[in-house]
């Protein structure tokens, strides 16, 4: 039976003033076990029945606010304005999302309940945060925009294409978590809390595919920030092809991968020559896609991902988002539960994304109503008495100081997972073994490149055979003495080592393992062979992910999700897992697949297609309000974003744009009129766009409360007036590299905080030795036959490697 005390944030008491999307924030940390009660306005409150049609509860509200209690208070009297504070004085968090400078903001005095409450975490979440970009507005599209998504989605030689769905809040969102979950736990070694400011561009920028992150497998090193200016030509890294019936995505990077391709098209002599075993070489031969695309035309979906599996080929089937949900997979899954929109209709919400000691973590499934009454809650939270202090390890500014992780993973999750940790003070040590070399690894000059630097940052390096069972017990002796595990394997793939996640909580309770995989660890595609663009194949997003003209120009080759999103996924969960340890003293088991983090990114989307299936008719089936889209500006290859919400911001379009015509036309009046006459929209538009700048035209729309955003590049991005101004970049020296390395900051701006360290990315092996004499307490001699033995490994062992490791 599930408690408060096996709950991972089973004593967290958090108020949650969030509204919109952001209240997504709430509602993760409620999955994790923590008592969230929403505050809501009285009166009218239209985020609840803005969306459906049929009366019920908007599907936007659900999806954020699923497992939380509810409380109503007006903050414009100043009683309500007592009993906020007064429950203020006794919740470990409080989560608000205020505009800077508004009413609502001034009503609520985050600083004045600050100095009353020191011991009170404050996590403020708005658009562009407190400053001279406070009064922006914006939209998904928006931060899309100035990311740096936008610039490299789409294709080659055409306009960049806006992702679907919220990717760029919903990543912000999780990034919001975790950063939340990190002033929590310095708040329980210190005894004082702090404020955090999240403004939702820093979130997106940094979680969802940060250009100055690491990469993905396919870009050998080269950051995202590196690339040429437009739309990349590289479809050949994640291709797609026509089959029988549907199209199929190959990702091909691996050297087996490629040895088991050759074998499946019949050992052609073209392409027999050994240096097609380089991931370069075939990205330089264009022939090798037309020979794999006559290979599988004739086929069926089906049996090209069992002949892709026979010969050892990663595959996935484009699926749209009703093939997925109807497949085996995820209605056997277990990570979507009905919910009562209203009365005899009901809609599957994702519920539990993580798993916990090998259970959903799911919430109570309840929906905030206004039910609770606030002196019952103020008593409930007194009696909850004060949390366990946190100590063993933490140092101020440093809440993971004193933490040692062993970090298995590889490619993008795996690194992001253990630098996330070394970032706040964390011991991180790299294990890695020369026969089988993480990816970036093998696909890098050298070993080293500014991706892996970035990734790989505050890391030591111990090069280790655990396919071996010297070295297998060599690691069980360090898990012995380290407090996380990390890793990223196909759900076995540590159990083949003789080393699961039983095996490694025998040995040490207290230990918090992590199995982050592509499709989770139980289900008919749990063995698949998983990288990120197959994932999102199969979860029905890259078929959304295209042009509207061309169905089969799919546009999400190059953008890497939702890999460093389900990394600060896992790492808030780790978080969770330290504050649980704190009151039981015992570790646990994090599961979490990447399939199941896309599905709940799009959770309101995911409801909507089944409603749609069914029947039922939403507000929104008419489409998008319009101008919703990417507009030409004046420049090479350059282009702003502008998003309209509702009839406010088409009027103000209209002033703004000062065009009488449009704003005359009564048949634009409203969201189905203007949708109606979307074409003959986007060509004024366009035409008042295309004569400005991308800068000039935002900055005026902006002045009008219009949703519009300039697109930004990863590699502008660091002279950006907005990250500028929040710090958001910092460089540090690779001494393998000839230029500095640029990176993004901390994750969240902080008093209390400090920011990440700056210690370069260590070569493979460079630490073995230090490690197996301080940590392990081998002698010199016991070193040098395990090194010669090839069970301890050091930098030359990199020259016997073989390929390397699938994700």
């Amino acid at each position: 039976m599930t408690t408060a005390a096996t709950r991972p944030l089973g004593d967290l008491r958090v108020l949650d003033l969030a509204s919109g999307a952001i209240g997504g924030i709430g509602r993760l940390l409620a999955e994790l076990g923590a008592d969230v009660v929403k505050v809501e306005p009285c009166g009218d409150y239209p985020e609840r029945t803005e969306q459906p049609a049929y009366g019920g509860l908007s599907l936007g509200f659900v999806a954020a606010n699923l497992g939380k209690r509810g409380l109503t208070l007006d903050l414009a009297r100043e009683e309500d304005r007592a009993i906020l504070d007064a429950l203020a004085g006794e919740a470990d968090l409080l989560l608000e999302a205020t505009v800077p400078g508004s009413t609502e903001a001034k009503l609520l005095d985050v600083a004045g309940l600050r100095n009353r409450h020191p011991t009170l975490v404050v996590l403020s979440v708005s658009a562009f945060g407190p400053g001279t970009f406070q009064d922006f507005v914006a939209t998904d599209a928006v931060l899309q925009a100035l990311n740096g998504v936008l610039a490299r989605s789409g294709l080659a030689g055409r306009a960049p294409l806006l992702p679907p769905g919220e990717l760029a809040i919903q990543c912000a969102v999780v990034q919001a978590a975790y950063a939340a979950l990190i002033g929590c736990l310095h708040r329980r070694q210190t005894g004082t809390g702090d404020h955090l400011d999240l403004s939702l561009l820093d979130g997106a920028a940094q979680a969802l595919d940060p250009g100055h992150g690491i990469a993905g497998s396919a870009s050998a090193g080269v950051l995202a920030s590196q690339m040429p200016r437009g739309r990349p030509e590289i479809t050949n890294y994640y291709p797609i092809f026509t089959c029988r019936d549907g199209q199929v995505r190959l990702c091909i990077l691996a050297a087996r991968q490629w040895r088991g391709m050759f074998e499946w098209l019949g050992r052609p002599a073209l392409f027999s020559d050994p240096r097609f075993d380089s991931l370069s070489v075939r990205h330089a031969t264009p022939e090798l896609n037309v020979a794999i695309a006559a290979l599988v035309a004739g086929k069926t979906r089906a049996e090209i991902e069992a002949e892709g599996k026979r010969f050892g080929v990663p595959t996935a089937p484009i699926l749209t988002l009703k093939e997925t949900l109807d497949s085996p997979h995820l209605r056997d899954g277990g990570l979507l539960r009905d919910v009562e929109l209203a009365p005899g209709l009901t809609a599957p919400f994702s519920d539990g994304v993580l798993k916990i000691d090998g259970k959903r973590a799911r919430t109570a499934g309840i929906l905030p109503t206004g039910e609770v009454n606030p002196s019952e809650l103020l008593a409930e939270w007194s009696r909850g008495g004060t949390a366990p202090v946190i100590d063993g390890f933490g140092a101020p500014g440093r809440p993971l100081k004193g933490l040692r992780v062993i970090d298995l993973g590889t490619i993008v999750v795996g690194a992001e997972q253990g630098r996330l940790l070394a970032d706040y003070g964390a011991e991180v040590i790299k294990v890695e073994c020369a026969e089988f070399p993480d990816g970036m690894r093998a696909n890098s000059d050298g070993g080293m490149s500014a991706s892996i630097a970035a990734g790989h940052r505050n890391k030591r390096s111990l090069g280790l055979n655990l396919r071996s069972e010297k070295g297998r017990e060599l690691l069980l002796e360090l898990a012995g003495q380290s407090d996380v595990v990390l890793s990223n394997f196909k759900p076995g793939g540590m159990a083949s080592l003789g080393l699961s996640a039983e095996t490694l909580l025998a040995r040490n309770p207290r230990l918090i393992v992590v199995e982050s995989s592509a499709y989770g660890d139980e289900g008919p595609w749990a063995d698949r062979m998983g990288y990120g663009p197959l994932v999102r194949a199969s979860a029905g997003l890259t078929a959304q992910w295209r042009y509207e003209d061309d169905p089969k120009a799919f546009g999400d080759t190059v953008t890497v999700y939702p890999d460093h999103v389900a990394a600060r996924l896992a790492t808030t969960a780790v978080l969770a897992l330290l504050l649980r340890r704190a009151r039981t003293g015992r570790g646990g088991r994090i599961a979490l697949g990447q399939i199941d983090v896309i599905l709940s990114q799009m959770a309101a989307m995911v409801a909507k297609t089944v409603l749609s299936s069914r029947g039922v008719l939403l507000a929104d089936a008419i489409g998008r309000d319009s101008p919703w889209g990417v507009f030409p500006s004046e420049g090479d290859d350059d282009w702003i974003v502008i998003s309209i919400r509702g009839d406010e911001d088409w009027r103000n379009l209209c002033t703004a744009m000062a065009c009488p015509d449009l704003a005359s036309d009564p048949g634009s009046a409203n969201r189905a009129g203007r949708v109606a006459a979307r074409s003959r929209i986007d060509t004024a538009v366009a035409a008042w766009t295309r004569v400005r700048t991308a800068t000039e035209a935002m900055a005026s729309l902006q002045r009008h409360k219009v949703p519009a955003a300039a697109m930004a590049r990863a590699s502008e991005m660091p002279e950006s007036p907005f990250f500028r101004s929040r710090t958001m970049f910092q460089t540090f020296v690779q001494p393998q590299l000839d230029i500095p390395v640029t990176v993004d900051n901390a994750p969240v701006r902080a008093s209390r905080l400090a920011c990440p360290p700056l210690a370069p990315a260590p070569m493979f092996g460079e630490h073995s030795i230090e490690i197996a004499r301080d940590l392990l307490g081998l002698c010199p001699d016991d070193i040098a036959s395990l090194i010669a033995e090839g069970v301890l490994q050091t930098g030359s062992s990199v020259d016997r490697r073989v390929e390397p490791a699938a994700a």
